[in-house]
């Protein structure tokens, strides 16, 4: 019993923590719409209020004693109250006398209006109320309109419906109202509370006919709560605030549903409640399996101890296993590795003859020039001999850059990823590939962007996948008279560099960047299969993918690559 009464005052404080904690952040949020109101109101009322005071200088309503200047003026008012839905526009005199007006006033002089009293002393006039004919709400701004001398010569009064106002925010989920100065509540969201009144010190509202109604005001913390029977589209308990808008002398005042918050905390202290119960339950019953327990405890011991025994022979054994799979591990990373080295010598075999060529060719024009130089300087033209050994440095400085690509592409080493040139890159791997593709009559199509391109990578390896896409498309075109490779790189969300060829296309894309598949004849000297499953394994390490798909004609190789971020340096 002790404990029931217990879990009832937890739970009757979890009820009341809770639903202070709702009811602040429903605080929070109603305030937010609240102000969101007000501020929608005042900028709708804020137009007619600027139209009034721009309008009140225009040149056509400072000389209306003509009838023509009188019907320009109208016309001018009513295009105006057209375009900013107004209810009306008029320019009065000195007296109140309205000289143009857009439609036509029941009373031709409203000398006695609040507003226009306001605009007589300089002054920017407002007022609402009710309009005496339609029983529209309305309110009116008046701006004054000076002479030459600076004297109040009239005034321009706008005419704005507050219904057209209320349109944009009528029908929002919390309750809003906005009570004057007289405590009438003039304009809402919710009609039924229009021209309720509010009596000075009185907390609640009353309708406008009197009479009593249902009310009820309490504070839970700092919130007042309202609670009211007023009607099906307003709730029985709400959260009340107010908030003072001086610049239309109103107050906004907003009444929202606490039944959520009463729901939510009564969730929280239901759980807690089932908690401690569901805990108590669980107590008893371990309680009473405690004796049941210290019985089955010896033997429990027994086979606990034969389990540990059993437990630490299957241990060693995982262990022994666990280093046999990194042993394995390391052999496969090794293998791995061998076989990326293997790919490289594969393709520097297939480019030997032509690596050949390019070097031997400097080779001999550097002993031609070098014969020419020595003519030159037995003759004494010393001109013409240093141009010769000028031609003999361009050659040297070609071949040991044709070396030095070589070297660094034939390197058995894992080099760090980082900042890479994909312009060099693609660069190093055309140079590479140059003398075979000229060779065999291959047309290269590669138009280098005119500023680097840096992506997240290892120069060398992305270097080995670029002249294994460009070996495979000459490969491809190896059997027909016009072979064409086009290589371009594409900035968009990533990297992307293209290699096409106009050869026969791939036969099945599905085993296109597996091991040891290979379209051509068995026993060839073209390559086993390696060189796309390479690539393949390469530009995954970097994070991006390799793709090929057939094009309209030939096949399209697309590698897709990150771009490089100082980020991901540190």
């Amino acid at each position: 019993m002790g404990f029931l009464c217990a879990v009832g005052l937890l739970s009757a404080g979890v009820w009341s923590y809770g639903y202070r904690q709702a009811l602040s952040q429903l605080s929070e949020k109603a305030e937010a719409d609240l102000e969101l109101a007000a501020d929608r109101l005042s900028t709708q009322m804020q137009v007619y209020q600027e139209l009034a005071v721009l309008m009140a200088k225009h040149p056509v309503l400072h000389a209306l004693d003509t009838p023509q200047e009188r019907r320009a003026a109208r016309s001018l008012l009513l295009d105006m109250a057209d375009k900013t839905a107004a209810v009306n526009m008029m320019y009065l005199d000195r007296t109140g006398q309205v000289l143009a007006s857009a439609l036509p006033v029941t009373e031709a002089n409203i000398a006695g209006h609040p507003a226009f009293q306001r605009a007589l002393h300089g002054a920017l006039g407002s007022a609402h109320g009710v309009e005496p004919v339609s029983g529209n709400r309305i309110y009116s701004y008046a701006a004054p309109a000076f002479d030459a001398e600076g004297q109040v010569e009239g005034a321009l009064m706008v005419v704005a419906d507050v219904q057209d106002v209320e349109q944009t925010w009528r029908g929002s989920t919390e309750a809003v109202f906005f009570v004057d100065a007289e405590g009438v509540v003039f304009i809402s969201n919710r009609s039924d509370l229009l021209f309720w009144q509010r009596a000075e010190g009185q907390s609640g509202l009353t309708p406008p006919q009197g009479g009593e109604v249902d009310f009820a005001s309490s504070w839970v913390g700092p919130h007042e709560l309202w609670k009211l029977n007023w009607g099906r589209y307003l709730p029985d308990r709400a959260l009340h605030l107010m908030l003072d808008l001086p610049v239309i002398d109103m107050t906004a005042e907003v009444l929202v549903d606490v039944a959520p918050a009463r729901r939510l905390a009564g969730l929280q202290a239901a759980t807690v409640a089932a908690i401690c119960l569901a805990f108590g339950a669980l107590l008893y019953l371990a309680t009473e399996r405690r004796r049941a327990l210290a019985e089955a405890n010896t033997v429990l011991e027994s086979r606990v101890a034969q389990r540990t025994r059993d437990l630490t022979a299957a241990n060693t054994a995982l262990r022994r296993e666990v280093r046999e799979r990194q042993e394995a591990e390391m052999a496969l990373k090794h293998a791995q590795e061998e076989l990326i080295q293997a790919g490289k010598l594969s393709a520097l075999g297939q480019m030997s003859a032509g690596i050949s060529h390019e070097l031997n060719q400097p080779l001999m024009a550097i002993r031609q020039f070098a014969d020419n130089g020595a003519a030159f300087l037995t003759k004494g033209r010393a001109e013409k001999a240093s141009e010769n050994l000028t031609r003999i440095s361009d050659m040297a400085a070609r071949m040991a850059r044709i070396i030095k690509n070589l070297r660094s592409f034939a390197r058995n080493e894992n080099e760090p990823m980082g900042k890479v040139d994909l312009v060099q890159v693609i660069d190093t791997a055309v140079e590479l590939t140059e003398s075979r593709l000229k060779a065999e009559g291959v047309t290269l199509d590669w138009v280098p962007p005119d500023s680097p391109v840096f992506a997240w990578g290892g120069e060398v390896r992305l270097v080995q996948v670029f002249v294994n896409l460009i070996n495979n498309a000459a490969d491809a075109m190896s059997q027909q008279d016009d072979r064409f490779v086009h290589i371009a790189i594409e900035a968009g969300e990533k990297l992307a560099v293209t290699v096409r060829d106009i050869g026969p296309g791939i036969e099945n894309t599905e085993k296109l960047f597996e091991p040891f598949y290979t379209t051509k004849a068995v026993g060839s000297s073209e390559g086993m299969g390696l060189g796309l499953s390479i690539s393949y394994g390469l530009v995954q390490s970097f994070g991006g993918n390799i793709r090929g798909a057939n094009a309209q004609t030939g096949a399209v190789f697309t590698v897709e690559l990150e771009y490089y971020r100082e980020d991901e340096e540190a």
